[in-house]
This record gives C-alpha cells, structure tokens and sequence, in this order.
C-alpha cells in the first residue's frame, strides 16, 4: 500500500479531523470514501467495470463506454 502526503489549510485539517470524531471514522476511512464518491478508480478497476458491464449487457464496446460515462456523470451529479 503506497502512502501519499498532503498539505491542508489549519481549518481543513481541523475540519477533518471534527468529522472524523463525529462519525467516529478514521481520516483514512473520510479519505477513502470521499475518493469512491468523487469516482475515483484507476484505468484498470474502470476498464474491468466496463468489461463486466458489456458482458452482462450484451453490448457492443463503444456503446457500453457511452453508457459507463453517462452513468458515472449521472452518479456524480447525484442523479
């Protein structure tokens, strides 16, 4: 597991770590969750989403990556 630094205003870090508390999650767990929200997924996990999601549908490629990106524009917008 690679490990990653960053640098937060006073007030963000503090923020953080009041949500933390209040929620009674780690600032990694915030992290984590806020990344899976936001969409983030490396090429590979989204490549296989949409493998999986061609097979299941029947779809040709170029359609199933239309309807992916709708989807994930769709989930982003809280749609």
């Amino acid at each position: 597991m690679g490990r990653l630094t960053i640098t937060l205003s006073d007030e963000q870090q503090r923020a953080l770590r009041e949500t933390a508390a209040r929620t009674g999650k780690s600032i990694r767990q915030l992290i984590e969750e806020s990344l899976q929200a936001y969409g983030v997924k490396s090429t590979t996990t989204a490549a296989d989403l949409v493998a999986r999601a061609r097979a299941h549908a029947r779809l040709p490629p170029d359609e199933a990556v239309d309807l992916a990106i709708r989807q994930t524009r769709d989930h982003r917008a809280g749609r």
